[in-house]
């Protein structure tokens, strides 16, 4: 298996970081490949621990350069770059990325509202290797943050925290715990604790939670007896607490559909893998229909969560005052797809998958435990299903004036574009969009830009096809911009979840013909012929109307690329439809 990586020079640096760290990690599905090999993590799984030298890896490349922004001397440039990077981890071992990913929650509040002092230390002692947690949970109020009992108190100059924090990833081994705490009557802030400065009889870390999945993550809690702490521990203004972490989890919600898309990538390898080897009735299974459909629509599936989730991970520095709606449609929509996309390749897989052994060495029964995660942290499926719901009534009012988007949405779904660096300033999030939504409220003009220029560059029926498809396109929204119109009160029930369940579709819709809008000149090849841009409307509309069907003619294009990505041992990616001389190479099938 090859492992030589030659990005495509005009995309963006995130795609080159990622190639660099996938070379480096090598191929899971070898077993000499070290920590990150199928082995080693299956092995490491039964004995409940991490692989034997995973973190050291990670840390020798410099993971964790990419949790602090460049101002303070790492390399967090953008969230972009996070994004695929962990998406690379996640293919391999989405308990290591979770390990990082509840490091990253405990440290963006200080990057966005902390003072210098305490971003150097945090800064210094990150790049050095610490951890940290984010200790917001309790065991009695789950999300209820606003029945936080943890509480300190104290004056100018010393603060007296006591409180249990449970469950709290990173809690044990973590040296830095932001914490969620009671500091007035109905104020509550985010301090900086550090327990190299906190008194060893002041604090006790919790036993290790026991859990389906992430087995090896320090998923336990900690314990504050009085714990003494200067008065410059509060992060940002005091009292800020809640406003700071409603907007902290917008980023991190953000990260984690590359969780998603990394175990989908994981995923559908596996399937194919089995499909070319596994015969049954005298050929290969790929042959069989069911199988067949299992597998494209999987891919299907990568694809439309790419064009959902990247976009909004290039937002956070061209557009943060639009997170707060689009993060939650990423967290519901793209775990909500990757729990799918597992099932189908369980059905692939069959009895194989069933088993701690065999296919990948049964890495797959771990990777559907470990991902049953996604779609709980930093927000439930209801949850946030329940944010979007609140704003669903402000998105369908046209806004006094019309504003500019072009230029925007060129910046988030350019693949070719690189984004702003990354200069942290919470002031700069918010916590609704104030009824802005540049991709889902100009659905007009997307469908109209689409349609043109498909008939120009897209190939012979593909624009013809692609104008029944937006047709229907067009009646879903309709009718729910009519359902959300005729009780706009509404937005706690069962049907506003449905209707803000449907919206989150119609975003991933435009959002897939937005980036064959904003890619198809660059990338040309069998990108810009928009095939796959039937086939993944197609498979999005599937949701609202289960009859729906692939266009059997497109299919042949698609596959041609999935087996050529399996081969050749490439992501599975949009990037490889562009022409052929510029796709990214991957190491490991």
């Amino acid at each position: 298996m090859r492992s030589e990586v030659s990005p495509r020079a005009a995309l963006s640096p995130a795609h080159r970081i990622a190639a660099d760290l996938d070379a480096y990690l090598g191929d899971p599905m070898d077993d000499g490949a070290g920590p990150f090999s199928y082995r080693d993590i299956v092995e490491a799984e039964e004995r409940d621990e991490l692989p034997r030298g995973a973190v050291e890896t990670v840390r020798a490349w410099g993971f964790q350069e990419y949790l602090v922004p460049t101002q303070l001397g790492g390399r967090l440039a953008t969230l972009e770059e996070l994004f695929f990077v962990t998406r690379g981890i996640s293919r391999r071992s989405l308990t290591i990325a979770v390990m990082y990913g509840s490091g990253l929650l405990a440290v963006n509040p200080v990057w966005m509202w902390g003072d210098s002092r305490q971003q150097k230390v945090v800064a210094d002692g990150i790049l050095r290797g610490d951890l940290a947690c984010f200790a917001v949970s309790e065991a009695d109020h789950g999300s209820d943050v606003m029945s936080c009992e943890s509480a300190a108190a104290g004056d100018e100059d010393v603060l007296v925290l006591s409180g249990t924090k449970w469950p709290v990833g990173n809690a044990t081994r973590g040296r830095f715990v932001t914490t969620y705490a009671k500091t007035g009557a109905r104020d509550f802030s985010l301090l900086l604790v550090d327990k190299e400065e906190l008194d060893p009889d002041t604090y006790t870390a919790l036993p290790p939670v026991r859990t389906l999945g992430l087995r090896g993550h320090d998923l336990s809690g900690i314990a504050f007896d009085r714990a003494l702490l200067p008065a410059d521990t509060v992060v940002g203004r005091k009292g800020a607490g809640l406003v700071q972490t409603l907007k902290t989890l917008q980023i991190t919600r953000t990260a984690i559909a590359a969780l998603s898309i990394g175990t989908m990538d994981a995923v559908v390898r596996i399937g194919m893998e089995y499909s070319h080897e596994r015969t049954l009735y005298g050929a290969g299974i790929y042959q069989i229909p069911v199988i067949r459909d299992h597998l494209v629509k999987t891919h299907l599936d990568l694809l439309i969560a790419e064009c959902t989730a990247v976009p909004v991970a290039r937002a956070l520095t061209v557009a943060p005052g639009r997170l707060s709606l689009w993060s939650s449609m990423v967290k519901y929509f793209v775990p909500v797809m990757g729990e799918e996309v597992v099932a189908s390749i369980g059905a692939v897989l069959a009895a194989r998958g069933y088993l701690r052994e065999g296919v990948a060495h049964g890495v797959f029964q771990k990777l559907q435990r470990d991902h049953a995660i996604a779609s709980i942290f930093e927000g439930t499926t209801h949850v946030n299903l329940a944010n979007v719901a609140a704003q669903l009534p402000f998105l369908i009012v046209d806004p006094p004036e019309q504003e500019p988007a072009d230029e925007l949405l060129d910046e988030l779904f350019s693949w070719t574009r690189t984004p702003p660096v990354w200069e942290p300033d919470g002031r700069r999030l918010q916590l609704t969009n104030e009824g802005h939504d540049e991709i889902g409220r100009r659905f007009d003009a997307t469908v109209e830009t689409l349609l043109s220029t498909a008939r120009v560059f897209a190939a012979p029926d593909v624009a013809a096809d692609l104008a029944g498809i937006v047709s229907r396109i067009g009646d879903l929204r309709s009718e729910l911009l009519a359902g959300v119109r005729a009780d706009p009160e509404d937005t706690t029930s069962a049907a506003a979840l449905r209707r803000a369940k449907r919206y989150c579709e119609l975003h991933a819709m435009v959002s897939v013909m937005l980036t064959w809008i904003h890619n198809h000149a660059e990338f040309g090849g069998s990108f810009a012929d928009g095939a796959w841009l039937v086939l993944c409307l197609e498979r999005l509309l599937e949701r609202a109307h289960p009859d729906t069907g692939l266009s059997e003619e497109y299919l042949p294009s698609l596959e041609s690329v999935m087996f050529r990505c399996f081969d050749e041992g490439r992501w599975f990616s949009l990037v490889e439809l562009a022409d052929g001389d510029q796709s990214i190479e991957r190491p490991g099938r």
